[in-house]
């Protein structure tokens, strides 16, 4: 069996969900251009929304930043749940923001609304599964948690 293969199979749950969810914020984050554009880096305008959610160049980059540490830090268990404790810490804290700031166009810099708050609490959600999912090892090793 080759390295590749090997390491292929003992991939955990936690490293997939973590280039999953790395993937489409890459994606959503490149989408986002799209809609937003260049201009405007921190404006507030719900105008620009990509499926309901509030975008802006700025809330863009950040996406694409998130996705990049996904697919970065998918290679091993211990990467992929720094991911999860980056995404519960992070997402904890951009709702906790987001709550504040979607009635406060002054200090909405990432032009956060309703749907976004949301989708970051979810995103809080699968944080946590990644940080917690039990990992069980190939046959002849113990798990480890």
């Amino acid at each position: 069996m080759t390295q590749s293969t090997q390491s292929t199979r003992t991939r955990g749950v936690s490293q997939w969900l973590a280039l999953i969810i790395g993937v489409v914020y890459l994606l959503v984050g490149a989408v986002g251009f799209l809609v937003t554009g260049f201009s405007g880096f921190a404006e507030h305008d719900h105008d620009q929304t990509l499926l309901g959610f509030a975008i802006n160049p700025l809330h863009n980059i950040v996406h694409i930043l998130i996705g990049i540490l996904g697919i970065v830090l998918w290679s091993t268990i211990g990467h992929a749940r720094t991911f999860g404790w980056l995404l519960v810490a992070g997402y904890g804290a951009t709702f906790v923001y987001g709550l504040i700031a979607v009635n406060n166009p002054d200090i909405n810099v990432l032009n956060i609304n309703a749907a976004d708050n949301v989708l970051h609490l979810l995103s809080v959600g699968a944080g946590l599964a990644i940080a917690l999912w039990p990992h069980r090892k190939p046959a002849g090793h113990s798990a480890s948690f």
